[in-house]
């Protein structure tokens, strides 16, 4: 076990998940639940809020259509008033929630929206629509099984419109070949607030393999894309195996110098790129646990930004997570309007 770097630098973890699911899906470890995070997180860092983000875990079975997935929003909300207890400690865990809807319903996602707000309205901040979509099979797509282009689709982007009625961000999770197509999004939408994922979604793996050129390409577009203000970045992701760092492949754990060695390049040119008050840690756990502990993946961080002053360790660890998500008291207010209108007997 490694040494805590700065074990005093306060920590929002602004992506992870929480789930059980039945069957082991390879690569995945399962379950992963609130016990189990806040035993990484009792490794040592000073890690005092979390930010949930959808992945499919506890939808509700007897809702209709997509209101089955405000069940999982019920599930993290719940988990985050066990955490306000303090029976588990002063860490908040899931203090913000970012659900999933089907924009491609149109102006029907409304229902939706106002579902998932009236499950946790004190906490509920967003909605992740994952978009990820790659013509190789090495590849594959997004657990939503995403179409082509779904950004650019009228009926999408006639959904993802109502994200600014409900002052609901987005989290944007497609791969790094379709970064234009978020450009294109982004200046669409000035109003709307989005939070790319995980560096922007590099792919390492099938016709990416070559990480030179893959480099080029995505960086380009990360600075295409940094020239939208309503856009910021989230720094992490890269212990998964479609980033083809193969450090899952690895038969020793792997260390925060190791990390940090190979995670560079990446997270500097978009802290460069975005400034830190556009960007934010996040662990991805416990996706990226099949590449490195907690304890390694926050020093990593922390070596990677060795050269930062307080102030810009101060946003990149916490306070860029805490403004964009709002979870201080009295940041947040939602559409009263909107969220009376909700008819539970309209679905897609």
């Amino acid at each position: 076990m490694e040494d805590i770097i700065e074990p005093d630098l306060a920590i929002c973890d602004a992506h992870h998940h929480l789930w059980d699911f039945p069957a082991q899906i390879p690569g995945f470890i399962s379950p992963y639940m609130m016990d189990a995070l806040l035993k990484d997180i009792g490794s040592g860092h000073k890690v005092e809020s979390t930010v949930f983000v959808e992945c499919t875990a506890f939808y509700n079975a007897d809702s209709v259509g997509d209101l089955q997935f405000v069940g999982e929003t019920e599930f993290a909300n719940g988990v985050a008033a066990m955490s306000a207890s303090n029976r588990y400690g002063a860490v908040r865990i899931c203090e913000g929630i970012v659900g999933r809807a089907d924009f491609s319903t149109g102006a029907a996602v409304e229902n939706v929206l106002a579902a998932h707000v009236r499950a946790a309205a004190d906490r509920f901040r967003g909605i992740r629509h994952a978009a990820g979509w790659d013509a190789s099979p090495e590849v594959g797509n997004s657990h939503s099984d995403p179409k082509k282009g779904l950004y650019a689709d009228a009926r999408f982007r006639e959904g993802f419109a109502k994200l600014e009625d409900f002052n609901l961000s987005f989290d944007a999770w497609q791969y790094h070949p379709q970064l234009p197509e978020l450009i294109d999004l982004a200046r669409a939408f000035p109003n709307i607030s989005i939070v790319a994922n995980h560096v922007g979604g590099l792919l390492g793996t099938g016709p990416y393999g070559n990480r030179e050129s893959v480099f080029a390409d995505w960086k380009g577009s990360i600075a295409q894309l940094a020239k939208c203000p309503n856009v910021v970045m989230k720094l992490g992701g890269l212990g998964m195996a479609m980033c083809g760092f193969g450090f899952h492949e690895r038969s020793a754990p792997v260390t925060s110098e190791e990390l940090a060695a190979a995670w560079r390049p990446y997270v500097e040119t978009c802290i460069e790129a975005f400034g830190p008050a556009r960007c934010m840690f996040e662990s991805n756990f416990p996706v990226d646990k099949v590449s490195c502990s907690y304890t390694a993946l926050w020093n990593a961080f922390k070596r990677i930004s060795k050269g930062a002053s307080a102030d810009e360790k101060a946003l990149l660890f916490r306070d860029t997570a805490r403004r964009v998500y709002r979870l201080d008291s009295g940041q947040f207010q939602f559409s009263i309007s909107r969220t009376a209108a909700y008819n539970p007997q309209v679905t897609r």
